[in-house]
């Protein structure tokens, strides 16, 4: 026997005999100063003794804690099945901002300690994006969400649920207690900053799962919030670990646990509130003895330097003044003070700048309150018209969530310019890594993770989300790449809101010339469709290192990168259109498809061109692009929109095809089968 193998068998008799061991195991901890508990991630115990899984200075990272011994939860004189087990605790969510937060904690039982593959937001560090749903995944847990995630199927932002091997609860209500007196429902506020108590119960006789919430010093009610019928003998395995696990989202949120106890076949210890720690104090200040001895000299100091800075304080006034109308204020915490975005960009410095164009200029800040890096957008308004239903939509995109969505934090209005305060994207846009001469090039796998992410934000916006998101600018210079290299679509500067359903309404039409969809410029209608069109140039952009419209060396003429795709598609030699800098370096199978798929968004009849949730089925392979000439279609194929004082000899095909110049291109041939 190797020793590799003497050494497995010799971990797996101790943890048996550890299990065994822990048949009726209990504990509780008031504080966790001295406590013996397995942390990983950014969870640590304080000071005074509070087990904090996350902190408000970190994004995108993930807490765990868990009792360090494995519990034997079945009983193998009961068939296997699980026995009894309760667990009360008490928590504590406390956001940097009120009403923004992260994503809540969960009370979770797992065969493992670590949670191997986890992942933070969304996820809540259980899961991940392959794994989440799988029935090996053997794992139970309570979730405290206070994020709603059409992904999950979430019913609000403040919600309790109970998961099976899935984020998409089995059993879920609104966070709240009903009051023994009166047997009347009252809410709680999981993102309160107050100190809750939790209690889980399950009752093996009935198979039964309990979950009560109520505010700390109430005794716990007699009506549970959720009361779930489940045997989890199913899903249990002999052995489980029991603990938390929290995540950080783009709003900066501390999640504590004061207090824990355990009990397997029996109830749990009730808490001594007395023994638990105190949260720290938020914004809370000393008054020095400095203070208290000086104030009589300082108050005199002071109205000197009061009335010498009168002059001074109304010259600061003007640079921070800012525009505030009594409808604003109901948006409270989305929006920041111009005085700390000032601060955050030094001024707004030349050097801080990170882009400019017809869009306005992006600056990289960090705020002062946290040193959370955002990146600040200056966008010129020219009068109040439409302004109040500009920034409701504003705001209500600064709730969607989602892994390649650019976080809109806030924003702000001062005179002439509105602010929008994004969350930072270290390494920028992705054009600046395709052309014209980019500092490192994108492998073909990095370039289709790209894809696939911008789809699935698209289908996020379109389809999952709880109003229609129509983004009207997708393009790769909105697309930005965070710190892993993954593709997050921002700017939403130009995006329009619709409810699922309505007919969206016609607008002036904005967005970048060699994405906007034809029929576009002649309805001024912004569609699902629409953001296809855009969708299916920014697909050959990507493929081909190439911008949709760019000048040919040496001639007036412009090259229209989707004709040059298709006159390759025509003589049948399409893969001759990818990226030079890519040499034979890429996935022959995915690189056509991704080029036969820019083809298909990008033809003139709207009907023709798939949803983004067929566009997802065809980049992962669930459904096999049907051959382009399958679609029937032999004198019109497809369009593009290009400005009416292009030369007619910009656009080859259209000579060929013989028709005469338009404001768009509708001649290309779709023929062949290729």
């Amino acid at each position: 026997m190797s020793s590799k193998l003497i050494t497995m068998v010799a971990n797996y008799v101790l943890l048996i005999s550890l299990a065994i061991s822990s048949d009726d195991i209990e504990f509780t901890f008031h504080g966790f100063q001295s406590a013996n508990l397995t942390l990983d991630g950014v969870a640590k115990v304080t000071s005074n003794g509070l087990l904090q899984l996350t902190n408000n200075s970190v994004q995108s990272q993930i807490g765990h804690c868990f009792y360090p011994i494995p519990i034997n939860f079945k009983n193998s004189s009961k068939n296997g099945s699980v026995s009894s087990f309760s667990t009360c605790f008490v928590f504590a969510i406390v956001p940097q901002y009120p009403k923004l937060s992260g994503h809540g904690l969960a009370f979770v039982m797992a065969p493992t300690r670590g949670l191997p593959g986890a992942v933070g937001a969304p996820y809540l560090g259980l899961f991940n994006e392959t794994n989440n749903g799988n029935e090996t995944n053997r794992i139970v847990a309570v979730e405290l969400d206070t994020i709603s995630n059409n992904l999950f199927r979430d019913i609000n932002d403040n919600h309790v649920g109970i998961d099976i091997n899935d984020l998409r609860s089995v059993s879920s209500f609104p966070a709240g207690y009903y009051d023994d007196k009166d047997g009347i429902f009252h809410n709680s506020t999981l993102i309160s900053g107050q100190p809750i108590q939790l209690w889980i119960e399950y009752n093996s006789a009935e198979m039964q799962i309990n979950v009560t919430l109520a505010p700390l010093g109430y005794r716990k009610p007699h009506i549970p919030l959720l009361s779930l019928p489940y045997d989890l003998s199913k899903i249990l395995k002999e052995i489980m670990y029991v603990g938390f696990s929290s995540a950080t989202g783009s709003a900066p949120t501390s999640h504590y646990v004061l207090g824990w106890s355990f009990k397997m076949n029996g109830i749990a210890q009730e808490l001594d509130f007395s023994k638990l720690p105190k949260l720290p104090r938020i914004g809370a200040k000393k008054v020095s003895d400095f203070l208290k001895i000086g104030l009589p000299q300082i108050c005199i100091v002071s109205l000197l330097v009061a009335i010498g800075g009168i002059s001074w304080y109304i010259i600061r006034k003007r640079r921070f003044a800012e525009v505030l109308e009594e409808w604003e204020i109901d948006y409270g915490t989305q929006r920041f003070k111009y005085k700390d975005l000032y601060s955050a960009t030094k001024g707004f410095k030349e050097k801080q700048l990170l882009g400019s164009g017809g869009f306005g200029r992006v600056y990289k800040g960090i705020l002062p309150n946290n040193k959370i890096e955002v990146a600040i957008k200056k966008i010129s308004h020219e009068s109040r018209q439409g302004m109040r239903e500009f920034v409701a939509e504003i705001v209500s995109m600064g709730r969607l969530r989602h892994r390649n969505l650019v976080p809109l934090l806030g924003y702000c209005r001062r005179k002439g310019e509105l602010l929008l305060v994004y969350e930072y994207m270290p390494n920028g846009s992705l054009d600046k890594f395709l052309h014209p001469q980019p500092a490192f090039t994108l492998n073909w796998n990095q370039r289709i993770k790209i894809i696939k992410g911008v789809a699935s934000a698209l289908l996020y916006l379109h389809e999952e989300w709880e109003q229609i998101v129509i983004h009207r600018d997708v393009k790769a210079s909105n697309v930005l790449l965070d710190g892993e290299l993954n593709g997050r679509l921002g700017d939403f500067g130009l995006a329009r809101l619709y409810d699922h359903g309505s007919a969206p309404q016609s607008t002036r039409v904005v967005g970048t010339l060699g994405y906007l969809a034809p029929e576009h410029n002649i309805t001024g209608k912004a569609t699902t469709s629409t953001d296809v069109f855009a969708f299916g140039a920014f697909l050959l952009e990507v493929a081909c290192g190439r911008r949709p419209i760019e000048p040919r060396p040496s001639s007036e003429e412009e090259m229209i990168l989707i004709h040059w795709v298709f006159s390759c598609w025509k003589k049948g030699e399409i893969l001759g259109a990818i990226d030079q800098k890519l040499g034979y370096d890429f996935v022959k199978e995915e690189a056509e498809l991704v080029l036969k798929l820019g083809l298909l968004c990008s033809h003139s009849e709207p009907t023709v061109r798939p949803s983004v949730r067929q566009i997802m089925l065809y980049l992962e392979g669930s459904v096999p692009l049907p051959e382009l000439s399958s679609f029937g279609i032999s004198a019109v194929g497809i369009a593009f929109a290009t400005p009416t004082n292009f030369p007619s000899s910009s656009f080859p095909f259209a000579k060929e095809a013989g028709s005469s110049h338009s404001s768009f291109i509708a001649d290309s041939l779709l023929s062949g089968g290729r």
